[in-house]
């Protein structure tokens, strides 16, 4: 599937949030309660995304089309109430174009020598 670069652009930049739930579902398929798991660990516990936070984040990202809710549930669910989401093409393409958004930003920010940690 061939995504739209002005597409992607419109999107951009992203809401940490939306970038952190787009990192949490690169690699699989995950519920709500895991991903918002997956965001705290992968942050060393730095940023804790509220259930409200989260689900607010995922109505939005449906209707744009960066996140589908996956129709066919793992036969080792736990609990049937339990959305899962996936990452679309459209997500993929987010996530990949805010890195690199981030990317320059810190390298513009570095060649001006500012480094983390100093005054």
């Amino acid at each position: 599937m061939t995504v739209d670069r002005d597409e992607v652009a419109a999107l951009l930049p992203l809401p940490p949030a939306t970038f952190h739930i787009l990192l949490a579902l690169l690699d699989e398929d995950r519920h709500g309660y895991a991903i918002i798991q997956d965001v705290e660990e992968r942050t060393g516990g730095e940023l804790r995304m509220s259930a409200g936070t989260l689900y607010r984040s995922i109505a939005r990202m449906v209707e744009q089309g960066l996140i589908s809710e996956v129709a066919k549930r793992r036969p080792d669910d736990d609990d049937a109430r339990r959305r899962y989401y996936r990452l679309t093409a459209l997500g993929n393409a987010v996530a990949r174009a805010e890195m690199g958004r981030l990317s320059d930003l810190v390298r513009l920010a570095r060649q001006r020598g500012l480094t983390p940690g100093t005054t």
